[in-house]
């Protein structure tokens, strides 16, 4: 069974960052991507995995690391930026604020939702500050927000009616919010609110 040490290195290795950035490739990119960066399969094991051929696998793999490495965080900021983002973002949320939220929203933000298959969520990636700004201004009025960690990155707990409706994991770069990640699907949430314990 995997130690403390090793469970701790698989989270840090999948965080909401990285989820949110693979996110964005698409379908084979992220294919090939995962293949060669987590499981350090060769390229002709992959050409065969994706149906394509070792030379075009090499060029996927080279434009994807080129697409993960232009969208991981651009150096250590202090704790405090992260957090006043994440209050002036709840803040434009809750007040309805638009063009509060536009200020704090990337211009290239990219929203994604996870329903599950079992309530509303969007089907594809929404993408650009006035998009999600659409969609986050559905919420403003009905819903309490709630600051909190999720896998070690800021969130959001999002209640209607008092129940947790969706979970909000928020990415921060350079003071802008630049991912969204809104967790809705009620089997992943009913596990909020109880304790993982990592095996010793």
């Amino acid at each position: 069974a995997p130690d403390v040490a090793e469970d701790v290195e698989l989270a840090d290795s999948v965080s909401m960052a990285m989820l949110l950035v693979l996110e964005t490739l698409g379908p084979t990119e992220r294919a090939v991507f995962v293949l060669r960066e987590v499981f350090d399969l060769g390229y002709d094991e992959i050409a065969e995995a994706v149906d394509k051929s070792p030379a075009a696998v090499r060029q996927i793999a080279h434009r994807a690391r080129g697409h993960v490495a232009a969208r991981r965080p651009r150096g250590a900021t202090s704790a405090a930026e992260p957090r006043r983002t994440v209050e002036a973002f709840q803040q434009a949320v809750e007040t309805g604020d638009l063009r509060r939220l536009l200020d704090v929203l990337a211009p290239d933000v990219v929203l994604l939702t996870d329903g599950g298959g079992v309530v509303r969520a969007a089907l594809a990636p929404v993408v650009g500050a006035d998009q999600v700004a659409r969609v986050l201004g559905r919420i403003a009025t009905a819903m309490t927000l709630e600051p909190t960690r999720v896998n070690g990155d800021p969130a959001l707990i999002v209640r209607l009616g008092g129940e947790i409706d969706t979970v909000l994991a928020l990415r921060v770069d350079d003071g802008l919010v630049t991912g969204l990640y809104a967790v809705r699907n009620p089997e992943k949430l009913s596990r909020l609110e109880r304790e993982t314990a990592l095996r010793r």
